[in-house]
C-alpha cells in the first residue's frame, strides 16, 4: 500500500503538509533512551514516523519501532501530545510537514537494537543527562518533558506546556 505522505506528497509537492505521527521513548534498565543517527539529516532523533491510513497510533508505534530499530514493543505509556508551529521543519530533499505527534514511553520490549540501515545508520543507548549535541530539534523538548514527566499526560503547545488536566 502506497503510504499517506507519499500520496499527499504527489498531490502538493514539497509544501508543508500536517503529519499525524508518534515518538518512541526507549528506555532501558539503566534509565537511558535509545536515539538513532538519521541517516538523513545527520542528526540523532527518537525511532518514531507517521500514522497510516487505518492505524491506530499504537499501531504506527509498533510499526515505526520495529522498522527503525528491530524491537517488538511489549507496552508502551502514551506521554505527550506535541503540536504547533514550533513542530515544523524541512526534511534535506525540501519537504515541509508539521508533526501532530504522540510520544509513548517504552520500557517493555523484546529484541536487540538493530538500525535499518535506511532511515537510521546507528542506535545508542544515551544517558540521559548526556545526550548528544546533533539532537533533531523537534524531539529536543520531548526529551526534556521525559525528565520532568510523573505519570500526568503533556500537552505541548504553540505558547508553552502545560499537564493535560
Amino acid at each position: 500500500m502506497e503510504s499517506y505522505v507519499r500520496t499527499i506528497r504527489s498531490l502538493v509537492g514539497k509544501q508543508r503538509i500536517f503529519v499525524p505521527g508518534v515518538r518512541a521513548l526507549i528506555v532501558n534498565g539503566q534509565g537511558e533512551v535509545l536515539l538513532q543517527h538519521r541517516l538523513d539529516t545527520g542528526c540523532w532523533g527518537l525511532p518514531g514516523g507517521s500514522v497510516e491510513l487505518g492505524e491506530t497510533a499504537l499501531d504506527a508505534l509498533k510499526r515505526e519501532v520495529l522498522e527503525e530499530t528491530g524491537l517488538n514493543v511489549l507496552s508502551a505509556e502514551p506521554m505527550a501530545l506535541y503540536s504547533g508551529p514550533q513542530q515544523s521543519f524541512a526534511y534535506p530533499n525540501g519537504d515541509e510537514v508539521q508533526c501532530f505527534a504522540m510520544a509513548f514511553i517504552i520500557r517493555d520490549w523484546e529484541g536487540t537494537p538493530r538500525p535499518d540501515g535506511i532511515e537510521g545508520s546507528q542506535l545508542r543507548f544515551w544517558p540521559r543527562g548526556g545526550l548528544p549535541g546533533n539532537l533533531a530539534h523537534v524531539h529536543i523538548e520531548t526529551l526534556s518533558d521525559l525528565e520532568r514527566y510523573q505519570g500526568r499526560f503533556i500537552l505541548s503547545g504553540g505558547s508553552g506546556q502545560t499537564d493535560g488536566r
